[in-house]
């Protein structure tokens, strides 16, 4: 039997480049190849953002952190463009923008989801409607359904409470908009990592297969994993090898078996991983001599 294997994502990390120390015990190589790394992120900071206020941008790229690793859906460009603002210096449109893409992804999940809850008792609250601005109903619904993870409710709600701030008026506003543009992108971004995550704890992730993510077996069919992950996912079977990435081309190795579980998948996945390493070194080897 085979299972969804997580493929289509987005993520930035090279933020982990500027911030890594170099490490006394280091081989010279290491410290010279770190050294050279964060040279080329940091030209490319002022080729994508320009060369004006350099230190400023480049702290704010910093303290932004990670763009954090997601599935694709609407949301990815968005929160880059965010970002993109956040780090130019465009605070409180940063900072109005991120409330705004938070409300946004409430109303994608609950009109993209709803038609599948619609004998639940939240489904008469949202049915009639065409767009949200009560996050509390939203919210609510979306924790009721179980679509939402904790870590994501306790986030959107936080960015409830920031748009309320930023939106309504209040002088503070005024003279604090960077750190409180830094918050909200910050909950927005663990509102991302966590409830669309490409990689991590999620429950419906099979997590123990090293560098792979597939979604369990009793997943696959809940109205949030089916609509929202399954088109960034290939149905594939255990002994399959990707052969480019792009465009994307996977080579089925020989699967008919019946029906197996989630356990029974990553014993094979594993074995099939240990033998393609061993016939690379064995290439290796042959190469070598």
């Amino acid at each position: 039997m085979r299972r969804f294997r997580v493929l289509r994502f987005d993520f930035d990390t090279r933020v982990h480049i500027l911030t890594r120390e170099i490490q006394d015990h280091w081989e010279e190589r290491n410290k010279e190849l770190l050294r050279r790394s964060r040279a080329q992120v940091e030209r490319g900071l002022v080729q994508e953002f320009g060369e004006l206020a350099t230190a400023q941008k480049r702290q704010n790229f910093i303290d932004l952190g990670p763009k954090p690793l997601s599935i694709l859906a609407f949301h990815n460009g968005f929160l880059e463009q965010i970002r993109v603002g956040f780090v130019m210096g465009a605070y409180y449109p940063a900072l109005t923008a991120a409330c705004s893409l938070g409300e946004r992804i409430l109303n994608y999940l609950i009109l993209t989801l709803r038609e599948d809850f619609k004998q639940t008792p939240e489904y008469k609250r949202v049915y009639g409607k065409d767009s949200f601005d009560n996050w509390d109903l939203a919210i609510d619904t979306l924790a009721a359904w179980d679509v939402l993870l904790s870590d994501a409710t306790i986030e959107f709600r936080k960015l409830r409470d920031q748009r309320t701030e930023a939106i309504h008026f209040r002088p503070e506003v005024d003279t604090n908009d960077r750190a409180l543009a830094l918050a909200a992108i910050r909950s927005l971004s663990s509102i991302v990592g966590s409830q669309f995550g490409a990689f991590g704890p999620q429950p419906w992730f099979i997590t123990t297969i090293p560098g792979e993510i597939y979604i369990r077996k009793d997943w696959e069919n809940r109205p949030f994993v089916r609509r929202v992950y399954l088109p960034n996912c290939r149905l594939v079977g255990p002994h399959h090898r990707i052969e480019s990435l792009w465009p994307l081309s996977i080579k089925e190795g020989p699967w008919d078996g019946p029906e197996i579980t989630d356990e029974r998948f990553s014993e094979l996945r594993r074995a099939s991983q240990a033998h393609s390493t061993q016939g690379s070194a064995s290439d290796g080897e042959g190469l070598a001599s």
